[in-house]
């Protein structure tokens, strides 16, 4: 009984580890272990829903399902909502700052519902282009500023001049 191995089985060998050598290794690196499945979409449909309008709701599914936080949903078309910008643009202040408080990403279709004109400004002041730019469903910054209502009335007064003086 032989024990070597010929040279082409040798190269076929060591050219089939050359070849998913760099599989194994991207594999390892780009994957994390402990990579959790992604949320069920009813769930974060269900989460974003409930942003728009019900507090209760919301913080009961946020106290079940934490990552849900700055999950979004996927409208198509490019038009991604996540649970904040729900509130936004319904002018749910309420629960735009409980999701703020939590953790969530904010926006400045959220600070401009808010009525956060010290943020809105300069960021306008940098960007002017961005008076036209729309957030969920092609909501507009103004929209956004309306309902907020009277604690976003200075921000909407600043956004339609700057509007003007555009068009």
């Amino acid at each position: 009984m032989k024990n070597s191995i010929s040279r082409r089985d040798l190269i076929t060998v060591a050219t089939g580890a050359i070849i998913t050598m760099p599989t194994i290794v991207t594999a390892n690196f780009n994957e994390p272990q402990d990579r959790k499945p992604p949320l069920p979409y009813d769930l974060v449909k269900e989460f974003v829903g409930a942003c728009h309008g019900k507090l209760e709701r919301a913080q009961e599914l946020l106290a079940e399902h934490p990552t849900l936080l700055n999950a979004t949903v996927d409208h198509q078309n490019g038009d991604f909502e996540a649970g904040i910008g729900g509130a936004g643009h319904m002018g749910r202040r309420d629960i735009a700052e409980f999701l703020i408080k939590s953790g969530a990403r904010t926006d400045l279709f959220v600070e401009t519902m808010l009525g956060h004109l010290d943020i809105v400004k300069p960021v306008l002041a940098r960007y002017p282009e961005m008076i036209n730019c729309k957030g969920p469903h092609g909501i507009s910054l103004i929209r956004h500023a309306e309902m907020g209502g009277e604690m976003a009335k200075e921000t909407f007064d600043f956004l339609k001049t700057l509007q003007k003086i555009q068009n």
